[in-house]
């Protein structure tokens, strides 16, 4: 397996069966032109996309700068190979070489997988956190 940090949009589009809709162009052309927007993709020896995780550096003025795990998707067929947590991780050492302080990520609580890859990559739950949502209507 080979990760490598995508900053194409033909390579974000060939392995679009890895997000939970197809990558829109315009969308995949913003994200990827932002030097501070990070994909990562698995590819599994024989060429084949197998996993992905995105991540969004965040700075702030009295405490620096740090790694949004934005999402982390393995392909149904490649689940429970590591490929998840070794996503994490390249996350993880990215955000480290670009002097981060820290790295989050939110998921849902009865998402058991997502927990399990997230702990086993060393992540650590914060007790008394409250995630608060707003939705907007399409522009």
């Amino acid at each position: 397996m080979e990760i490598r940090r995508i900053t194409r949009v033909d390579e974000v589009l060939a392995a679009g069966q890895l997000f939970d809709e197809r990558p829109s162009r315009p969308a995949t052309e913003r994200f990827v032109a932002d030097e501070r927007h990070h994909l990562l993709i698995a590819y599994l020896d024989d060429g084949t996309p197998a996993g992905m995780i995105t991540g969004v550096e965040m700075t702030h003025p009295d405490k620096g700068t740090e790694m949004f795990l934005y999402e982390l998707g393995v392909d149904d067929a490649y689940q429970g190979r590591g490929i998840g947590r070794a996503l994490v991780a390249a996350l993880a050492e990215l955000a480290r070489g670009r002097g981060c302080f820290g790295m989050w990520v939110i998921t849902d609580g009865d998402n058991a997988a997502a927990l399990a890859t997230y702990r086993r990559a060393g992540g650590a739950s914060e007790d008394g956190q409250v995630v608060l949502a707003w939705t907007f209507d399409e522009p």
